[in-house]
């Protein structure tokens, strides 16, 4: 397993330590000129739900793949967080602001992958 999927699993076990839910991947590697090779979108609750997925993200990140972030935004309302891993971007949304911007629709050549939900 390389680092990227290293990380990749990582961000995921994160997500689901903190019950995020309706996650995907998106598989960006074979489309030209992208910003990253994967994202990773998932929803919650509450903000304190992604709050809580952030900071787990973060730590199994750290713990799992010996990465950090080179960045992290919108943890001042908590609606849309986004943590840059320069490979992998992680979009923590509100289920209504995941509707409005419909990520995983805008790159239509990708391959978006759900992940099963697990209870």
């Amino acid at each position: 397993m390389n680092e990227t999927e290293q990380l990749l699993e990582s961000i995921i076990h994160g997500i689901r330590e903190k019950k995020g839910n309706k996650i995907a991947t998106v598989d960006l590697r074979e489309i030209e000129d992208t910003v990253c090779r994967y994202f990773v979108i998932c929803q919650a609750d509450t903000a304190n739900q992604l709050l809580a997925i952030m900071d787990s993200v973060l730590e199994m990140a750290r713990v799992e793949a010996s990465q950090k972030p080179l960045m992290v935004e919108g943890t001042r309302y908590a609606h849309w967080i986004a943590i840059d891993y320069g490979d992998i971007m992680v979009h923590l949304f509100l289920p209504e602001l995941r509707r409005f911007y419909d990520l995983e629709h805008l790159w239509a050549d990708a391959v978006i992958k759900e992940l099963p939900e697990e209870f």
